[in-house]
């Protein structure tokens, strides 16, 4: 009988020993641990040994895709996840991302990809249905994502012609490659596996960038009962208060509605409404910086929500625009820290989305570390050429920088907030769990 939704098929390479093999995943497994997070936690228990070191090349990355991934029909079914054990909790950790790099995997015959081992140079993978290739990096480490990107999509012109476009790629940027603890993986330029820094897990194997390309499709073992829950599922998608909300305003139609009702953290969690966010909405932001036609491109693969903004701004003479931000990265960059303008967090993102870094915990971890500076319990000798405190702008943009490149303070503030606030003996400013910072 057929498993619909799968391709049965898993890459595992060795980038030690320069292996590729091809595994198949049986039945029984597939039906119990269905795909993604649950079966990369099955192959992480299987296959791991949990007293690893995640910087060790005995730690694996498991690049998952689910049964609905790239089925087409299937609304919001442009998943993939990473699972590995993470160098910021030191967990088996799962991180989440949309795009189109999932379903481009699945068109390239694969449910997923285990890498093993570690390169002796930087390298990055590139995956076709007929191919499979691991080649030299070296060109693009210190590269930004964006950058990394389009240096691949060019290097692969010159043999795939105009559809090198085609190709879906993911990679790190510096923060990874500097082993950053909450180092994100970006697909499509401004999608982000981004928590528990999985990007650091690649930059400790010196594995840049993955690329994708594909035109096969996953079975569907049932047709008709499959365009009969389609048909009755749209009905409630298309009537649903919180689809309209999100087509209209994207995820950050949250910052007012949750401030309202009082649960949006402010300058870290020490408060929970945020008297400007209405300077800070997702009404503001569709209002002045959204770029909307930009907005629809960005779309992930097989959405009818389209929550994905495209975003524009001038300042201080430079000109800013990208996917994003999202609600938890308006917060993040916004609320946590005291700063109600908007400029500055379309930067903040735009740098972490670039240099590869988790806004949540970046965010979060400023938070602690302004709180540190506050009560004196940071020395003030370390920042006597920064201005911090809540509200602080231009160094905060400052310190992202710092942070992705370990420099000066940027080197504690890499470790994230729980180890941050242990140095300096005020590990209650942590807003954490297990490590890893709270989202909003």
């Amino acid at each position: 009988m057929n498993i619909g939704g799968y391709m049965n098929k898993i890459l595992r390479i060795n980038l030690s020993s320069e292996t590729i093999k091809i595994d198949k995943i049986d039945r029984g497994i597939l039906r119990k641990w269905i795909g993604g997070r649950g079966l990369g936690v099955y192959l992480m228990l299987r296959e791991v040994d949990p007293s690893i070191d995640p910087y060790s090349e005995d730690n694996k990355i498991f690049i998952l895709t689910g049964p609905v991934t790239g089925v087409s029909g299937i609304f919001e079914s442009g998943r993939w996840c990473s699972v590995t054990k993470s160098p910021l909790t030191y967990t088996i950790h799962d991180s989440q991302s949309g795009g189109k790099f999932g379903p481009e995997l699945k068109f390239a015959g694969y449910d997923g990809i285990i890498i093993e081992g570690k390169a002796n140079n930087p390298v990055y993978l590139v995956i076709t249905e007929d191919n499979i290739e691991i080649r030299d990096a070296s060109r693009l480490w210190g590269l930004n994502t964006s950058k990394t990107i389009d240096s691949i999509v060019e290097e692969l012109r010159s043999e795939y012609g105009s559809d090198a476009e085609k190709f879906k790629i993911a990679s790190i940027g510096p923060a990874g490659e500097n082993l950053v603890r909450y180092a994100s993986i970006m697909n499509d330029k401004y999608r982000a596996a981004g928590r528990g820094g999985h990007g650091a897990v690649w930059g400790s194997k010196k594995l840049k960038a993955i690329a994708v390309r594909g035109s096969k499709k996953p079975k569907v073992a049932d047709h008709e009962g499959l365009r009969d829950l389609i048909k009755k599922l749209s009905k409630l998608h298309d009537e649903s208060i919180a689809v309209s909300g999100l087509k209209m305003y994207g995820t950050p139609v949250l910052v007012n509605l949750i401030n309202s009702v009082g649960i949006f953290p402010v300058k870290n969690f020490r408060g929970s409404i945020f008297e400007n966010a209405d300077k800070i909405s997702g009404e503001t932001l569709l209002d002045e910086y959204v770029d909307t036609k930009k907005s629809i491109l960005e779309s992930c693969w097989g959405c009818r929500i389209n929550c994905a903004r495209y975003t524009k701004a001038d300042y201080n003479g430079e000109h800013i625009e990208g996917g994003g931000p999202e609600y938890e990265t308006i917060w993040a960059f916004g609320a946590e820290l005291g700063n109600d303008e908007f400029n500055i967090i379309l930067r903040a993102n735009n740098l972490c989305n670039e240099l590869g870094l988790d806004t949540i915990t970046m965010g979060s971890t400023l938070g602690a570390f302004i709180e540190l500076v506050e009560s004196g319990k940071y020395p003030a000798e370390k920042i006597k050429e920064l201005d911090i405190g809540w509200g602080s702008k231009e160094d905060i943009l400052k310190l992202i920088v710092k942070t992705a490149y370990r420099s000066g303070i940027g080197d504690e503030l890499a470790e994230g907030s729980k180890r941050l606030t242990e140095k300096y003996g005020a590990v209650d400013y942590a807003m954490v769990v297990r490590g890893q910072e709270l989202p909003a």
